[in-house]
């Protein structure tokens, strides 16, 4: 097959389109025959070495997270999945014709689902999910300001707390608000406003995807005593996982 292979740590010139060995379905697997694949902050950070101490790599590799494609064939134990299904989700080395996917990162593909707008939705859904049920673990009737909201990982962490039952504010800079208004938010928080930011109460978590002065800002506004400020936590999968 052929694929984008890495043969050493730096910028895009690394990258190399060449042949690649085929991989092949073992158990509990399901080869994919890719269709389209995202790109992720975590892919250059990855490429260009910042994360070899956290992350290294074994050279030469095949990066990619997360894809769309068909399935090509499944191995021993695959139950749901066929022969020519649709299908997206995150998997590694998707940056290849094919690649070697596992259940538990797997979806079919949704009817009217363009498959090159699914290869970007994985990573992006998974780390807003995280950023509020694993960094904030945030409960039912607990307040949250998401900032950055109208961004990718801020509208599903948006989504994730409404459906958790939080009352969630929705953080953007000021011209952004009538588009925030689709949001579904409780409330709306101009961030570039001296006068909003420091008439903000008290709340119980605070989920920053911006970072800088505003998660520092934010920060005096959690509740004493409260869980580690999610926007701490995101920093760290900024850097660490698959955002």
């Amino acid at each position: 097959m052929k694929a984008v292979v890495l043969h050493e740590y730096g910028g895009p010139d690394k990258l190399k389109y060449e042949e690649w060995d085929d991989p092949k379905a073992g158990d509990g697997q399901i080869l994919i025959r890719v269709t389209a694949a995202g790109v992720n902050p975590i892919d250059w950070k990855i490429r260009s070495g910042a994360m070899k101490d956290f992350m290294p790599l074994e050279l030469p590799t095949i990066l990619g997270y997360d894809y769309s494609g068909v399935v090509r064939s499944v191995g021993k134990g695959v139950e749901g999945f066929a022969e020519g299904d649709k299908v997206f989700g995150r998997a590694g080395k998707a940056y290849a014709e094919l690649l070697l996917a596992d259940l538990a990162g797997l979806s079919k593909l949704p009817k009217g689902l363009d498959p090159i707008d699914a290869a970007a939705l994985p990573v992006v859904l998974n780390t807003g999910e995280q950023l509020i049920t694993e960094a904030g673990k945030v409960h039912p009737g607990q307040t949250v300001v998401i900032t950055g909201a109208l961004g990718s990982v801020g509208r599903t962490a948006v989504w994730v707390a409404k459906k958790l039952g939080a009352h969630v504010i929705a953080g953007v800079r000021g011209s952004q608000k009538k588009a925030a208004e689709e949001l579904g938010a409780d409330a709306l928080l101009a961030l570039d406003s001296r006068q909003e930011m420091d008439s903000l109460g008290l709340v119980e978590v605070v989920a920053d995807t911006i970072g800088g002065n505003v998660g520092d800002a934010l920060l005096a506004k959690v509740k004493p005593g409260g869980p580690m400020p999610p926007w701490w936590g995101l920093h760290q999968m900024r850097n660490f996982t698959l955002t």
